[in-house]
């Protein structure tokens, strides 16, 4: 299969989640929603049923979330709501909602309370300290929790060869979108900004052998290719979302090829796989524990901005020659991180442009004459 049909095939997944939705419902499929970060799709997958991903919408207004949400909270988290209660995502046989960060953690009994009569929500709760045996034994008895109330939606019980089965299908998917963010940036010429967002999108959506097998074609077409000799600029992008085709057009417009990336929504989901152990439910707990260079959860040795050396360093590995840093509005763990993050990139002479950015943007001027304005500036170097 050509390399134009399957981009088109991940970007048509991309930007119709609904469809998936119906369609999956209508081949009887149950569907349990997801938000971020870090839950374990594996056991959703283990119990037969079809993991989908809530990450808010670039394409919705918030409406009805207002009479539950501070005007404060991430657009991210109220618009997953919005779709709970304007009806979108009615059809969901369940909702998993992380607390990892101080929006979500209320945020979750906001989603009891208004949906929790016609769509049940499991609540998680990621430990703070995940290094110590205990935060290792209160993950998995979390996970034991939400095991539970999705073998009570799923009608059947999840094995620990059900999850050892999931986590294979995981980590190969996670290994077939490292490669792809390599061969992205090989390729920059063939996979633009858009089309790369729109692929790694897609599985948040797909049923992950479907998506897996579909990635493996593609990589196997890019790889076939010749290195490209970009004549653009390139750049690192970081923050917890980045995937607005018109803000992305941007990129496009200006000659700029993503690198590498550290979003959430993207690499920063994918990096650590699940290590092998009997116990499927301890595998999935040491994954969480392993997880690094994350803004969102604790870091010991946070002193050191072993974190923002992390970013520093992934630009200059891939080869780009600045970072463009999307901050969401609200969101305190990116504000309180920046400092230490712009300490790092200047010590290693990285440039790099900050933007504010939230799903409810609409007119993109000022971010455009700002990227336009970077790359100008990367372009002289």
């Amino acid at each position: 299969m050509s390399i134009e049909i399957l981009l088109n095939e991940f970007k048509v997944a991309a930007s119709s989640p609904n469809q998936l939705l119906k369609k999956y419902k209508d081949e009887g499929k149950k569907v349990i929603g997801v938000l971020p970060y870090y839950a374990p799709e594996e056991l959703v997958y283990a119990a037969g049923m079809v993991p989908m991903g809530m990450w808010g919408s670039n394409n919705k207004t918030i409406m009805r979330a207002k009479e539950y949400c501070a005007t404060f909270y991430c657009t991210i988290a109220q618009l997953a709501l919005e779709m709970l209660l304007d009806g979108t995502m009615d059809q969901l046989d369940g909702v998993i909602t992380p607390t990892i960060c101080d929006t979500l953690r209320p945020m979750s009994q906001n989603f009891r309370v208004a949906i929790g009569d016609k769509i049940p929500t499991i609540f998680l709760a990621h430990p703070q300290n995940r290094f110590a045996d205990w935060g290792v034994q209160f993950c998995i008895d979390q996970y034991t929790n939400v095991k539970k109330m999705l073998e009570k939606i799923a009608g059947k019980e999840i094995t620990n060869e059900d999850i050892q089965n999931a986590i294979k299908v995981y980590n190969e998917s996670r290994a077939a979108r490292r490669e792809f963010v390599k061969l992205a940036n090989a390729h920059c010429d063939v996979v633009n900004p858009i089309q790369r967002s729109a692929v790694l999108k897609a599985f948040w959506f797909m049923e992950k052998p479907e998506y897996t097998a579909k990635l493996t074609a593609l990589n196997a077409e890019l790889a076939a290719l010749p290195v490209c000799d970009w004549k653009g600029t390139k750049v690192v992008t970081s923050g917890i979302i980045c995937d607005n085709p018109k803000l992305l057009q941007i990129f496009v417009d200006n000659n700029i090829a993503i690198a590498a990336d550290d979003v959430a929504h993207e690499s920063r989901a994918f990096l650590w796989d699940v290590p092998e152990c009997e116990d499927g439910l301890m595998a999935l707990a040491l994954q969480f524990k392993n997880i690094d260079y994350d803004v969102l959860l604790y870091d010991p040795a946070s002193a050191e901005n072993r974190r923002g050396e992390f970013v520093a360093n992934l630009v200059k590995e891939s080869g780009a020659q600045g970072l463009v840093l999307f901050m969401q509005q609200f969101c305190d763990p990116e504000e309180m991180e920046y400092p230490c993050l712009k300490k790092a990139l200047d010590a290693q002479n990285i440039p790099h442009i900050k933007l504010g950015v939230d799903q409810q943007m609409r007119d993109f001027g000022q971010a455009a004459t700002a990227i336009q304005a970077f790359a100008d500036v990367l372009s002289m170097q």
